[in-house]
């Protein structure tokens, strides 16, 4: 569940739900999409959570993807837990393994945080077992944390049942140096962490070395039956970070919650720690925070990227499909119909004409609609090209060659309805050589975003809803496409169609035979095309929100320019301005203004333009 759906759809309705209803509808739906067939691939599609190789690291022998972890006051009954492994974090803990609990968090409206009980909540050691020996293997290290409420003989008798699943454990509870001894003895050579609270650093200072590394816990208030974590502890965590690199502890160090926004993230790395996860921020902040700091992370990295000089055959791509569509804007703004069509039909353009001249005027209203989309796509896929293939990005590249198969199979549409278009048929067979050289010499674009993005602020939660708009853009473009493509290929007119022609299907079977098979070939087209721009503007929206990057927002604008006036200006040139017909088209519009609106200050306001 992306940040542009947990914020603006979910989070309003599932926080005012009792208890952790909220909270159990949304990891259990998440978890439900992840373990179908194709879910974690669906998962990846929808946040493309991959992240930079160079975030790994290897601490206490495991190997880390990236430094940000989940910890399990957020799962405690382990019902997103495989959806979680798919939403980029780099490690996940569970628990604390304690006695079942009744008592739920529960989150507050009117505060705007998370009220967990004084006790947190749990599973038991019985119904815990169940749910990880259900658990298909992770691909990140799993952490174990075991409740301070167990006896020293009750986490014995605990341990042996969860060693099979856990990669490390947290105690919560101080043992003896003997105590100590024992239970590493039972966990082989898997690391041991004692979890302290940061107030109890300066006292405890001297007498943790035993242990592979330390959780520092955030702070809580208690009040009444309810325990609150402020979500933004930095400046005391640093202070406790500071305390023990001071005092010669080398160990690794690792951030229990406390961190809201990435700058918190990014300091207390800076200042230290290995490791972080977290807790209520990742509620508060949303599913996307781990994400944000990750990029945050690559950002500060500063390197530089690799040029790809197989760029511009992807950008050459676009450009022949910009050159087809101004030809084919040409064409539908002069004779509409060409030799090959008339040779087709029988019919010269003049005896059309004289029939009947709204059939011309609605195919020039296809075939300019047509090339409007042309157009756009052919921007998208030359300012993916350059900005984005050119640096490596393999999200750029995963966008054209997902938009581009999918368009050169379009040709299937007007092919099956009897009229072979042999001037769509040449420009299919000049393209693709081109894209199969781009998709063969960018091969090594597996670069991954950075953004500038630090903190939640107005502009970062005015682009959420800039980004919804945009996706659901796509999605309206890609269905659009569908629909179109489908009645170009079964009845090819709606009736406000044959209001405006005059003309009925049958009758214009009866003036010629083969009129409608050309009207459909270029209806099944320009669904084609519809649907190729719309998967181009959805995987823009889905991927390429990173704060900073200019170049997303002006490829919007100037892309979205020659498809929206083709699409409605044409309809006022014929008189062809019914409202309902319309209707489609001006939400399109006003959902690609609002994005643009939305999203300005997060793309423009500040950064990088490449």
């Amino acid at each position: 569940m992306p940040d542009w759906s947990y914020h603006t759809l979910f989070k309003p309705v599932v926080t005012r739900l009792p208890n952790a209803a909220g909270r159990e509808f949304i990891h259990r739906g998440m978890n439900w999409i992840a373990s179908l067939p194709g879910g974690g691939h669906f998962i990846e599609f929808i946040g493309h959570m991959a992240h930079s190789p160079a975030l790994s690291k290897s601490i206490m022998g495991l190997t880390f993807s990236n430094p940000v972890g989940l910890s399990g006051k957020i799962d405690p009954f382990l019902s997103g837990t495989t959806a979680f492994s798919n939403l980029g974090f780099g490690f996940i803990e569970i628990g604390p393994i304690a006695p079942a609990s009744v008592r739920p968090a529960h989150y507050s409206v009117k505060d705007d945080e998370i009220l967990f009980p004084v006790s947190l909540e749990s599973l038991g050691m019985e119904q815990t077992l169940q749910k990880l020996a259900a658990l298909k293997p992770l691909c990140q290290p799993l952490f174990i944390r075991m409740s301070q409420d167990l006896a020293f003989e009750e986490l014995l008798t605990a341990l042996p049942s969860l060693t099979p699943y856990g990669d490390a454990f947290v105690l919560e509870k101080q043992y003896t140096t003997g105590e100590i001894k024992t239970i590493k003895d039972l966990l082989g050579n898997k690391p041991l962490l004692l979890s302290i609270q940061q107030s109890s650093v300066p006292s405890m200072i001297y007498t943790i070395n035993e242990f592979d590394g330390i959780v520092l816990e955030e702070n809580s208030k208690i009040t009444g039956s309810a325990r609150r974590f402020p979500p933004k502890q930095t400046n005391d965590f640093i202070s406790s970070l500071r305390m023990l690199k001071s005092n010669g502890f080398a160990k690794p160090l690792i951030i229990s919650g406390g961190v809201l926004e990435p700058e918190d993230a990014l300091s207390l790395l800076e200042e230290g720690a290995e490791l972080i996860m977290l807790s209520s921020g990742y509620v508060l902040s949303g599913p996307g925070l781990p994400k944000r700091i990750n990029e945050a992370l690559v950002d500060q990295l500063d390197e530089q990227p690799v040029k790809l000089a197989g760029w511009i055959w992807y950008w050459l791509f676009g450009l022949f499909i910009t050159l087809g569509g101004l030809l084919a804007l040409l064409f539908s703004m002069t004779s509409v119909i060409l030799p090959y069509d008339e040779a087709f039909l029988g019919f010269t353009r003049e005896e059309i004409m004289a029939i009947n001249p709204n059939v011309i005027y609605f195919m020039a209203h296809d075939r300019m609609t047509l090339a409007g989309t042309m157009i756009s796509g052919g921007i998208l896929y030359m300012m993916l090209a350059r900005y984005g293939v050119r640096y490596g990005l393999h999200w750029a590249r995963r966008a054209i060659n997902l938009a581009a198969i999918i368009g050169f199979f379009g040709i299937l549409l007007f092919i099956g309805y009897g009229y072979f278009d042999w001037l769509h048929a040449i420009f299919w067979l000049i393209l693709l050589p081109v894209f199969i050289i781009g998709f063969r010499k960018t091969k090594d674009a597996v670069g991954t975003p950075r953004s500038k993005n630090r903190t939640n602020d107005s502009a970062w939660k005015k682009s959420l809803w800039g980004q919804l708009c945009f996706v659901i853009l796509g999605f309206s473009f890609i269905l659009g496409g569908l629909v179109i493509a489908s009645i170009g290929v079964t009845n090819v007119f709606v009736p406000t169609d044959v209001d405006f022609i005059c003309l009925t299907p049958e009758q214009m079977n009866d003036i010629n035979s083969r009129l409608i098979p050309l009207i459909a070939h270029d209806r099944a087209g320009f669904g084609g095309a519809l649907i190729s721009v719309g998967l181009l503007v959805l995987t823009v929206s889905l991927w390429g929100f990173h704060q900073g990057e200019k170049w997303i927002w002006y490829t919007l604008l100037i892309a979205g320019i020659p498809a929206f006036c083709a699409g409605i200006l044409t309809h006022f040139f014929i008189g062809y301005t019914t409202f309902i017909h319309l209707l489609p088209a001006y939400f399109a519009l006003f959902l690609y203004v609002m994005g643009l609106v939305l999203s300005r200050g997060f793309f423009v306001g500040l950064g990088h333009n490449r």
